[in-house]
């Protein structure tokens, strides 16, 4: 009984024996390592070092930037530009049609940045006349759906948006703008300009009333129309003032009379001509309307002003120094509310 409990001890020993030696000759090309070479393979890597040399830089320009750089290649089409990244996949294109005179490699050329169709910078050596924070008074070429888009002199129209727009803006209409970059960083210019035509404008001097100046309508109130003229003066055009039939708008360009001196040195403007050239025109266009009437009109000396204005566009004194102008000239006479020609 002792033997057999030997041979089965035995037996066991070597079952394991050959477990052992089944299980290292199964995997002979993963020696054990020792355990410093575990701990190596198994820690994390070291970021490889990066160098001044190998850094990727970005593009340090963006759409509407003015900025001189080096011609380095030639192609078919035109020459490309150095972007400064290091990388000649960012050299932007100067097109031979944006190119105001021939360039050559090696040549420092200065160039406005803008986008092209597939949103690629592309440069051209057209220049805009406007800087970023300047004003302007500028043509809008065009007007879509998403906004219009305004002439500064550059290869491309920059972005009017309508949030920015002030009245209805048509294409060819002239108006006051500021250059800025919207939230994006794209360029984009505003209609509203009140503040920085008051920083940029100054006294009225050597003017006088009656004297003649010309501006451009840079915003529009319920009482009038803001002008900024070429002496750079501000100035105001009261209703009142335009004849009534006379629709005026935004950037539109007038020549009035100096009817006012304020003590800030702002002006008071009038489109109509002064109270004797006046009361003959105004009698004149009376005149003829009454004729136009068969004679006769319900309006006199008593009408309301309000009937007077809207019917009109005269104010009250004015009507009355008319009316006597043609009383005067034995032309006319009044009746129960009514003027008649005699």
């Amino acid at each position: 009984m002792l033997k057999k409990y030997n041979q089965t001890f035995v037996k066991r020993l070597g079952d394991k024996k050959l477990g052992r030696q089944a299980r290292e000759t199964a995997a002979p090309h993963a020696p054990k390592q020792p355990a410093a070479d575990l701990q190596a393979a198994t820690a994390p890597q070291a970021a490889p070092v990066t160098t001044e040399e190998n850094a990727i830089k970005p593009v340090p320009y963006k759409a509407g930037d003015v900025v001189t750089l080096k011609v380095v290649r030639e192609s078919d089409f035109g020459v490309f530009l150095d972007a400064g990244t290091g990388n000649t996949s960012d050299d932007i294109l100067l097109h031979k049609l944006q190119q105001t005179e021939p360039v050559k490699i090696g040549d420092m050329v200065e160039v406005y940045i803008y986008l092209d169709p597939h949103h690629r910078l592309t440069a051209s050596m057209k220049l805009p006349k406007m800087k970023e924070g300047q004003l302007g008074y500028a043509r809008v070429l065009d007007v879509t759906k998403d906004g219009g888009f305004v002439d500064i002199g550059a290869e491309r129209g920059v972005f009017l948006p309508y949030s920015e727009m002030r009245g209805h803006v048509s294409p060819d209409q002239k108006v006051w703008v500021k250059l800025y970059r919207d939230k994006s960083g794209r360029p984009a210019v505003t209609m509203r300009v009140d503040k920085d035509i008051v920083q940029a404008s100054r006294r009225a001097e050597d003017v006088k009333v009656g004297d003649m100046v010309t501006g451009t309508i840079y915003n529009i109130l319920d009482d009038g129309f803001f002008l900024f003229t070429t002496e750079r003066y501000i100035a105001f055009l009261h209703r009142s003032e335009v004849p009534a039939k006379r629709r005026l708008d935004f950037g539109e360009q007038l020549t009035c009379r100096v009817a006012h001196i304020r003590e800030d040195g702002r002006l008071n403007l009038s489109l109509r001509p002064q109270k004797e050239n006046a009361l003959v025109t105004d009698a004149a266009a009376l005149y003829d309307l009454m004729q136009k009437r068969g004679g006769r009109m319900p309006y006199c000396d008593d009408t309301p002003k309000e009937i007077i204005k809207e019917k009109f566009g005269l104010s009250k004194a004015a009507f009355k120094r008319a009316l006597g102008h043609l009383m005067k000239e034995d032309k006319i006479y009044q009746e129960d509310g009514w003027t008649i020609l005699k």
